[in-house]
């Protein structure tokens, strides 16, 4: 099946032009490019987090394909659902699944569930694939969200994931989408995104998963990246490097209510 845009005309322009032209205000075609195990990416509107999604892709190689991690955000489908086939539209692109890679994920990670029903409507995935179709046509993509998971199974679903991936002999980035703090002041949301930011810098899954539930700082992937962390280093990755950090704030001057976005490079 074809899995349709559901957030086309909201989060980022419907018309594959107006979309391409929104896409090439946030990228840099000219930078030197790191092969990258890992990702963090956000995933609001583009206007918002546009400039600090651009800034991730514009940074790594592009591989054979991305493992897109993200957050469940509509309560549909199975708590861990990988989409195992088919391919996702957007107004600039058709990606490809690897059902390759997914099977094996699937065969990996057999407490997750192959679901269709999790990714139609959810938005955390999509929003990466125009910046993506910009950099590669080729790309193809494993989708896969969270809606709960315990730390073990963090853990197992990331050891996973590597085995996969090595098992595939393709290149691979795994990218987990998510924002930072919500609806929270500009000062706050930069104090406490401060905590998970630097648990990833410092390839620490285990940390970032407690100092979210302890701190209650509403970062809406962080299981995605916990689990993205645990793949990485099952892959050997040694460096984390922040190459962006926005909040809301910067586009639409109301510093009382922001969202934080961050960027990350993982290798």
């Amino acid at each position: 099946m074809r899995r349709k845009p559901a957030v086309s005309g909201q989060f980022y322009y419907a018309n594959p032009d107006r979309l391409n032209q929104q896409v090439r205000q946030y990228v840099k075609d000219d930078l030197p490019k790191v092969s990258a195990v890992g990702v963090l990416s956000p995933h609001a509107g583009l206007v918002y987090s546009g400039p600090v999604a651009g800034e991730v892709y514009s940074n790594i190689a592009m591989p054979e394909t991305f493992v897109l991690i993200g957050p469940n955000h509509t309560g549909l489908g199975a708590d861990i659902a990988l989409m195992p086939q088919g391919e996702w539209e957007v107004p600039t692109g058709i990606f490809q699944i690897d059902e390759t890679l997914s099977h094996r994920i699937l065969t990996n990670a057999p407490f997750i569930s192959g679901d269709t029903q999790a990714h139609l409507f959810e938005h955390s995935l999509e929003v990466q694939l125009p910046f993506i179709a910009h950099f590669s046509k080729k790309s193809k993509i494993v989708p896969l969200t969270i809606m709960s998971a315990s730390l073990d199974e963090c853990r197992s679903l990331g050891e996973g994931i590597a085995k996969a991936v090595k098992e595939s002999k393709c290149s691979v980035v795994i990218v987990a989408s998510s924002d930072m703090s919500h609806y929270v002041s500009d000062e706050t949301a930069r104090t406490k995104d401060k905590l998970p930011i630097d648990r990833i810098l410092a390839l620490d899954p285990e940390g970032l998963y407690h100092v979210v539930r302890k701190e209650n700082i509403s970062m809406c992937g962080y299981l995605p990246a916990a689990v993205m962390l645990f793949a990485a280093k099952a892959l050997g990755a040694k460096n984390a490097k922040l190459v962006r950090y926005a909040t809301s704030a910067e586009v639409s001057g109301d510093y009382d209510y922001v969202v934080g976005y961050a960027g990350i490079i993982i290798s």
